[in-house]
């Protein structure tokens, strides 16, 4: 069975976050580094990892990606991540 990652990253140049979902996690973070990547990521780089949540479905990883990403999410992060 195939594990998905629900991540959340911090960019350490610029205060910005990013979250996504992977079922490759560090192949992923690698491509939100690399010169060559193209997205909104390039252009906060470098990132670091902060937080991490696995599921057993992509179904699973999606919504809580996207829970992530809303108003109530962004409150859960900034109540539960420390270095959110």
């Amino acid at each position: 069975m195939m594990e998905y990652a629900v991540y959340v990253l911090k960019s350490l140049s610029y205060p910005k976050h990013y979250v996504g979902y992977t079922s490759n996690l560090i192949s992923r973070f690698k491509s939100h580094n690399a010169l060559g990547k193209k997205g909104y990521t390039i252009r906060y780089r470098p990132w670091v990892v902060i937080h991490v949540e696995f599921y057993n479905s992509k179904n699973e990883a999606m919504s809580r990606e996207k829970f992530l990403k809303s108003g109530k999410g962004r409150k859960w992060m900034k109540n539960n991540i420390h270095d959110y």
